[in-house]
């Protein structure tokens, strides 16, 4: 028990080194955000949003657009993330998005033409009102009761009226189009200050209110005969009433244009800033982390800080940033670059999954057919060619995150490149991890690969997670869902390359403990206890690297990964020291990771300074009591995720199946994974404790079954790679076999 918390000291020393050491460099790196944001929150401007839906940066250019063109030139830049509920986004959800600063949306389907809420005009067209002289008059929206009623079933809890209220108290805020009414109306639907299109705002309507909201014509999709004609003529009437509309405005105003929404098909879309602090910069937003990348929800919290009023408690965007940038063709070929990597996502990444496992099954099962037969030169090269089909296919996740260091996005067949990227990657990972020295370990190139793939995520998302976005074991950009961090597709590899890692090392340290003729011993070991502790030294520090890449709010922030993963590493701690798994401290266990999760969650509220993120977010709401909405919609996602491919049925089976497997192997004639549980130590305890923490992770991530789904194409095939070497010793026979010491670690904690 010493031993045991003894390593638990460590980890928890270590853990709060970090806690103290992070706050420092995040407020650091905060005070720099803040100082190249050029605005602060006591300034006050007039604003003016205008919004066209279905505007991408592969639309802009010197001689198409100019007034847009030369906004960019003088302004800040970036791309929008526009994804509001479906996965398309009409712009009405886009200007319900803005109201309310919280996902909103109309009904529509994924396919057809968006629906256009009708504006109803409170007064008749007479002398002095909008249609006669250019002054705005009030107007209702019908349907925004209706609108209200239908996005609480979402659990977004939209603040309806938010952007208004950026005008300030008694002040007005104008709604040019039907667009613009909708971003300004109140729960009923009431808007004060209305004009029906651009065409009848003058430099007096622009003035008149400190915040003025302009919707103009939305860009058609670029398909079917006469689309590229009609989607020019229309980027170009957008851009002469934009040109219009800034040669009207008051002096000192801040204007924003963005686009509101999709045309047919999800894209990145585009937003430009100008004004004061806003000169010739790239935007991003704390809540993405990206250079040159903000979402939607950003754009309420931005106008209310440029209006100088308190953002809401429970705001869920971050207030848009500038930071410096190139020429600004470079950085539009950038921008449109992050859109090409988003669409190769969306195009692949369900083509991947399917060729990835469907190859897995093929090649074990052309193995299994080849060398079929009991002769022991049969089984040698099914064993052997099963261990080099598993490392290799082990290595693929890595291989495609690997894959960004070339930035594949900007290249002639950008999809073409990045699966070639991944592929070679892969190749190098199992060349490395079957011809090194450890070979001659059965655990040893898969362990290899877990540490590859551990070190790989990892130091990415330390590091800003530049690797993750868009490729497709990583971060899906256009669903606007995580932008740092471990992605749910992603956190179940990371848990299992940890624990793999981990266990792989301490097995290695165990094995190393044995009383050998002339050995030298640590500075402290003695005998057996000494083993041990190192051992649970070494897998202390993997486990800490994990967690904190994983769930420090200023790197991952992942709050189901914390959950799930927390517990697995205690468990394996528990082997390694020898201890046996009471009733008492395996529920201890299960609770360790939520104990984190709140520790992490906690300090990132009261300490805002270790930087924006979703746990410091719902600590805030589960402190105010408004953290049920949250939970509400993270349960509905989860259990709907059985039912988003015909295949996501399948998982609970497969993962019930793996379990009973786990539990008694010898009702399944397993014969091979029970003489590899005995003759690899600490194998039988990572496999049990990563089936744990995919279990875990199933209830603690919204996207629910795809958290073990993902996991399982990574771990099986290097599970198979360690039975198989097991099964005939490995290469050779590991110079000194695990002994009782080693060997008695797995069967102890299986009880």
């Amino acid at each position: 028990m010493r031993k045991l918390l003894a390593g638990a000291a460590l980890l928890g020393a270590a853990l709060a080194a970090a806690l103290i050491a992070g706050p420092g460099n995040a407020a650091a790196a905060a005070l720099s955000h803040a100082r190249r944001a050029g605005v602060t929150d006591s300034s006050s401007h007039a604003v003016v949003l205008v919004g066209i839906p279905g505007l991408r940066w592969s639309d802009v250019s010197a001689a198409a657009t100019p007034a847009l063109w030369r906004l960019a030139e003088e302004g800040s830049v970036g791309t929008l993330v526009v994804h509001t509920i479906e996965s398309r986004t009409c712009p009405a959800d886009g200007w319900l998005t803005v109201n309310s600063g919280a996902r909103a949306a109309v009904p529509h389907g994924d396919s057809g033409p968006c629906p256009q809420p009708r504006v109803v005009t409170a007064q008749p067209a007479a002398p002095g009102s909008a249609r006669a002289d250019g002054t705005p008059v009030a107007a209702d929206v019908p349907s925004m009761p209706f609108l209200v009623r239908y996005n609480r079933q979402f659990h977004y809890s939209p603040d309806w009226g938010l952007l208004r209220s950026a005008a300030g108290n008694g002040q007005c805020a104008t709604a040019i189009g039907t667009g613009a009414a909708l971003a300004l109306a109140g729960p009923t639907g009431h808007v004060a200050s209305y004009l029906p299109s651009a065409a009848a705002a003058s430099r007096v309507s622009l003035a008149r209110c400190p915040l003025t909201v302009v919707s103009l014509g939305a860009v058609p999709a670029p398909s079917g005969s006469g689309a590229a004609a009609a989607r020019a003529a229309a980027v170009r009437a957008d851009d002469q009433a934009l040109g219009r509309i800034i040669s009207d405005l008051p002096a000192g105003a801040i204007v924003a244009v963005f686009s509101p929404g999709d045309d047919a098909s999800p894209h990145l879309r585009l937003i430009a800033v100008e004004g004061p602090g806003y000169a010739a910069g790239l935007l991003d937003s704390a809540s993405t982390r990206q250079p040159g990348l903000s979402q939607l929800t950003d754009i309420t919290p931005t106008v209310l800080r440029w209006r100088g009023q308190p953002a809401a408690p429970d705001a869920v965007g971050s207030p848009l940033q500038r930071a410096n940038r190139g020429s600004l063709p470079a950085e539009i070929r950038a921008l449109i670059g992050q859109d090409t990597a988003a669409q190769v996502y969306r195009a692949t990444w369900g083509w991947f999954f399917a060729v990835f496992v469907a190859a897995e099954l093929v090649v074990f099962g052309v193995i299994a057919v080849a060398f079929r037969g009991g002769q022991d030169e049969r089984r040698r090269r099914r064993r052997s060619a099963a261990r080099v089909a598993g490392v290799v296919a082990g290595s693929v996740p890595a291989g495609t995150f690997l894959a960004s260091l070339v930035p594949w996005w900007s290249l002639p067949h950008p999809a073409a490149v990045l699966y070639s990227l991944a592929a070679g990657w892969a190749i190098v990972i199992a060349v490395v991890a079957l011809a090194g020295p450890w070979r001659r370990d059965p655990m040893g190139p898969p362990g290899v690969v877990a540490a590859i793939t551990l070190a790989t995520i990892g130091l990415d998302v330390m590091t800003g997670s530049r690797l993750e976005l868009s490729t497709p074991f990583g971060l899906s950009v256009l669903l606007g869902g995580r932008f740092y961090g471990e992605d749910n597709n992603t956190i179940g590899i990371y848990g299992a390359a940890g624990v793999l890692c981990a266990a792989w090392l301490g097995a290695a340290v165990l094995r190393s403990g044995e009383s050998r003729p002339g050995q030298r011993r640590w500075p402290g070991a003695s005998g057996r206890g000494g083993t041990r502790r190192r051992a649970v030294i070494v897998v202390s520090a993997v486990a800490l690297f994990a967690v904190i890449a994983s769930g420090w709010p200023g790197f991952g922030a992942k709050v189901g990964g914390t959950i799930a993963m927390v517990p697995g590493f205690v468990l394996l701690i528990m082997a390694v020291a020898g201890g046996r798994l009471s009733p008492r401290r395996v529920v201890l266990a299960a609770l360790s990771g939520i104990g984190l999760f709140a520790v992490f969650a906690l300090v990132n509220y009261f300490v805002p300074v270790t930087g924006h993120s979703d746990i410091g977010f719902f600590a805030g709401q589960a402190l105010h009591g408004g953290a049920g909405g949250t939970l509400q919609r993270k349960i509905s996602t989860n259990i709907a995720s059985l039912t988003t491919t015909p295949y996501n049925l399948l998982i609970p089976l497969i993962v019930a199946g793996l379990g009973l497997l786990l539990l008694r192997p010898g009702r399944f004639r397993a014969g091979a994974l029970t003489r590899a549980w005995q003759a690899v130590p600490l194998l039988r305890v990572s496999l049990v404790t990563i089936w744990v923490m995919g279990v875990l992770g199933w209830f603690a991530e919204d996207s629910g079954v795809g958290v073990p789904g993902a996991t399982l194409p990574f771990i099986l095939p290097l599970a198979i790679a360690i039975v198989a070497a097991a099964a005939t010793g490995g290469d050779k026979a590991p110079a000194g076999q695990p002994g009782a010491e080693a060997a008695a670690a797995s069967p102890r904690v299986a009880q």
